[in-house]
C-alpha cells in the first residue's frame, strides 16, 4: 500500500455546509431552537452533511476551514466584490461560533484567517498535504475545481442527501474541455455574478471556454487578439483592466499563512465527547448516528 493510499485528508468548506444546513432546515419559516431559544437549525444540518461525508469517503484526517468575516483582500482589490450579498439571516449569526464548537467536539481543527476566504485556506492546505497524501475537498462551490491535481479531488455536494459529484482533473477535462488552471482564466473572462465581479461584459461561459480552449490562457488570447472576431476584440479591449482584475479575484490563493500538521487532524472521534455536545444542543435524533 502506498503512502497516498494510506492517508486521505478531507478539507471541509465549513461555510458551504453551514449555509446549506440553514436553508435545508428552515422549512416554511420554522427554525429549530433549543428549549432556551438558541437557534441550531444550521448546525443540525451541518452535522448531518458532515457525518454523511465522513461515512461515505472514510478520510484518515479531517480539517474544517472557515471564512473569518465578510471582508478580505479581494475587497481591497475591488470594493464591489460580493457587495450584492445581504446580511446573513439573524438566526444564523449565533450559529457561526456554535458550529465551530461542534467541530471541535469531533476533535477536528477549525482553520481560518482574517483577510482571506475559506477557499484560500483550503487551497493552501490542499497544496501542502497533497505532497504526501490524497486530498479531498468537500464543498458546494465549483470554484474549488481550479485546485484539482493528481492528488487533489473535489467533492461537490449536490441536491439531496448523500449526493456527490467527485471531480478529478480528468473529469473536468471530459466535462468542460479545460484544465484546472484554465478555470481561473475562464472565470476572469466571464466573471462571477454570485461574487459580483463582471469579467468582460458580453462574454459568457460558452465563449470564455471556447477562447481558452483555442488559445490556452488569457495571455494567449491577448497575444492573438487580432485573430478574434471584431466584436470579441472590442469587448476585450474595452474591459482589459477588469479582465486582469477579475482573473486575480477568481484565483484561489495557495500561499496563505495557515498550517495544520497531519498529527493534529487525525480522524479519531471520541463518541462520548460528541454526544455531550449533542445533549447541550438537544440533538437527540443525531446521537444514533455516532453511537
Amino acid at each position: 500500500m502506498t503512502m497516498n493510499e494510506q492517508k486521505s485528508v478531507m478539507l471541509v468548506d465549513g461555510m458551504a455546509l453551514l449555509f446549506r444546513g440553514f436553508f435545508a432546515n428552515s422549512h416554511h419559516g420554522y427554525i429549530r431552537k433549543t428549549s432556551a431559544g438558541l437557534p441550531t437549525n444550521a448546525v443540525f444540518g451541518f452535522v448531518k452533511y458532515f457525518w454523511d461525508a465522513i461515512v461515505t469517503f472514510q478520510p484518515t484526517h479531517v480539517i474544517c476551514c472557515w471564512d473569518m468575516g465578510s471582508r478580505t483582500f479581494r475587497n481591497e482589490l475591488f470594493t464591489e466584490y460580493k457587495a450584492n450579498r445581504g446580511a446573513p439571516p439573524e438566526e444564523l449569526i449565533p450559529q457561526f461560533d456554535l458550529v465551530k464548537e461542534v467541530v471541535s467536539s469531533f476533535d477536528v481543527p477549525n482553520v481560518g484567517l482574517v483577510g482571506y476566504e475559506a477557499d484560500d485556506c483550503i487551497g493552501t492546505l490542499a497544496k501542502l498535504h497533497s505532497r504526501e497524501s490524497k486530498v479531498q475537498i468537500l464543498t458546494g462551490d465549483h470554484d474549488s475545481l481550479q485546485l484539482l491535481d493528481d492528488n487533489i479531488e473535489v467533492i461537490i455536494m449536490k441536491k439531496g442527501a448523500s449526493n456527490y459529484a467527485v471531480y478529478t482533473s480528468d473529469l473536468l477535462l471530459e466535462e468542460k474541455g479545460i484544465t484546472p488552471a484554465q478555470m481561473i482564466d475562464v472565470k476572469g473572462l466571464m466573471g462571477d455574478t454570485s461574487d459580483n465581479y463582471p469579467g468582460v461584459k458580453g462574454i459568457g461561459e460558452k465563449t470564455a471556454i471556447k477562447l481558452i480552449q483555442e488559445y490556452g490562457s488569457i495571455n494567449g488570447i491577448l497575444e492573438n487578439l487580432d485573430k478574434l472576431k471584431p466584436s470579441v476584440q472590442k469587448k476585450i479591449n474595452e474591459d482589459i483592466d477588469m479582465l486582469h482584475l477579475s482573473r486575480k479575484l477568481a484565483e484561489i490563493r495557495c500561499d496563505v499563512p495557515v498550517s495544520c500538521v497531519l498529527e493534529d487532524c487525525v480522524w479519531s472521534m471520541n463518541p462520548a465527547k460528541v454526544i455531550d455536545q449533542f445533549e447541550v444542543l438537544e440533538f437527540n435524533s443525531l446521537k444514533k448516528l455516532i453511537s
